[in-house]
């Protein structure tokens, strides 16, 4: 029983730090190595409000806890 209350409380510690999203600029480096890593040049990543982006552009990642999105464009 005490392993199952430690596994929950653990599981309840690890989804907050979750939920609060990892900082834009940390997840668009990421992002920028992972597209550098395949050989992909002439693109642009930007952090933008989450709102819909415009046509030319595709959502690679969100942060800040969903309120921010990263776009890519070729």
């Amino acid at each position: 029983m005490k392993r199952i209350l430690l596994a929950v409380g653990l599981l309840s510690v690890a989804s907050g730090v979750f939920a609060a999203g990892k900082p834009c600029e940390e997840l668009k480096s990421e992002i920028a190595a992972k597209i550098d890593a395949n050989g992909v040049s002439g693109y642009t990543l930007e952090v933008v409000d989450n709102v819909t982006p415009d046509a030319g552009f595709q959502v690679v990642g969100s942060c800040e806890g969903g309120t921010k999105a990263i776009v890519y464009k070729r």
